[in-house]
C-alpha cells in the first residue's frame, strides 16, 4: 500500500523506478536481462501498453510507459516483477553450484522475521512513478535513462548499454525490445 496517493491520469505517460531487493546487482547476468526483456515484451502483449523507452541497470530499472486504461500501472509492474522473480531465482537455484548465483541467493534470502511464506525477494515492493505531462519532460526521461549507464560508470556511450531503448532511437535496431513511437 502506497503512503501517498497514486494519480494516473488517462492519456499520460508514466516513468516507472524500482529497485532490486538490497540492490542487487542480478543485472549484471545476461541471462537474467534477458528474462526481464522477454517478461516486458510478454506483458505488454498481455496488457497492451505503449513502452516508450526503457532501461535495465544491475540493481534497478525505468520504464516510459503509456498505460491503457490508467490505471493499469500496478498490474503491468505486478506482472513484470512477479514473473521476473520467479524465473530468475528459479534459474538462481538450478544454478546454485556456480558461486555468483549462490551469492545472489544469499543477498535475496529474506530474514527468518518475515512471515509472509516467502523465502526470497528480488524486488523492493514498491515502484515509483512519475507523471509526464509534456514533450520535453518524456525527452528528458528519455535522455535520463539513456545516458544512466555512462553515469553509473558501466560503460563509455550510451550505445555500448544494450539494455536500454537507445539502439532502436538511435540505431532503429529492434532486436532487443521494439519501442512503440508518439504520433
Amino acid at each position: 500500500m502506497p503512503l501517498y496517493k497514486r494519480i494516473y491520469s488517462p492519456g499520460q505517460l508514466q516513468f516507472i523506478t524500482t529497485s532490486t531487493y538490497r540492490r542487487a546487482p542480478l543485472f549484471l547476468s545476461a541471462c537474467s536481462c534477458r528474462c526481464f526483456v522477454q517478461r516486458l515484451e510478454e506483458v505488454r502483449q498481455e496488457l497492451k501498453f505503449l513502452l516508450i523507452g526503457w532501461v535495465l541497470m544491475p540493481d534497478h530499472f525505468h520504464l516510459l510507459l503509456l498505460p491503457e486504461p490508467a490505471e493499469t500501472t500496478p498490474l503491468i509492474l505486478k506482472g513484470l516483477k512477479e514473473q521476473t522473480a520467479h524465473r530468475i531465482l528459479k534459474t538462481f537455484h538450478e544454478n546454485s553450484q556456480h558461486p555468483w548465483c549462490r551469492k545472489m541467493l544469499a543477498r535475496l534470502r529474506l530474514p527468518p522475521t518475515v512471515h509472509d511464506g516467502s523465502h526470497y525477494r528480488l524486488w523492493q515492493r514498491r515502484f515509483y512513478p512519475f507523471n509526464v505531462f509534456s514533450e520535453k519532460k518524456c525527452q528528458e526521461k528519455l535522455d535520463y535513462m539513456h545516458n544512466n549507464p555512462v553515469k553509473r560508470g558501466l560503460v563509455s556511450a550510451p550505445g555500448d548499454w544494450p539494455w536500454s531503448s537507445w539502439r532502436f532511437y538511435f540505431w532503429q535496431d529492434a532486436s532487443i525490445l521494439r519501442m512503440d513511437r508518439l504520433e
